[in-house]
């Protein structure tokens, strides 16, 4: 009984966020806020899927981006590869964080360094890549 249960709950959220991610569309770019915990300066990135950007000492490369139409509920979602980049010559070291990062609940799966903080404001507002 207590299987079942377990059960019907996981394909119900599972269904539920099949659902949600349906209902977001791929776009070009993302639009992403980078924030230096030491100095508290924060600045809003701009990159292209497929494209990297670096700043402060962290390479962060936009692999998706997908936002939900305008008559739904605001939601965007970046998968997003981010390294560290060496200051002396510019050679990236391992991954710090790939996966996805959505907008309305930045803290679900975020980057976690001790000086820089990255997170999706929104997609690019061009139209849907199809």
């Amino acid at each position: 009984m207590k299987w079942k249960t377990s059960a019907a709950l996981c394909l119900s959220a599972l269904v539920l966020c099949l659902q949600n991610a349906s209902a977001l569309e791929p776009r070009s770019g993302a639009r992403l806020r980078f924030l230096d915990k030491i100095t508290g300066n924060a600045s809003d990135l701009s990159a292209k899927v497929g494209e990297s950007v670096v700043q402060g000492r962290l390479k962060i490369t936009v692999r998706a981006c997908h936002q939900a139409p305008p008559e739904d509920k605001p939601e965007a979602a970046a998968f997003l590869e981010i390294r560290p980049v060496s200051a002396a010559d510019g050679e990236e070291g391992e991954t710090l964080f790939s996966g996805w990062m959505f907008a309305s609940s930045p803290g679900l799966n975020a980057l976690e360094h001790p000086v820089y903080d990255v997170w999706v404001i929104s997609c690019s507002a061009s139209a849907p890549v199809r």
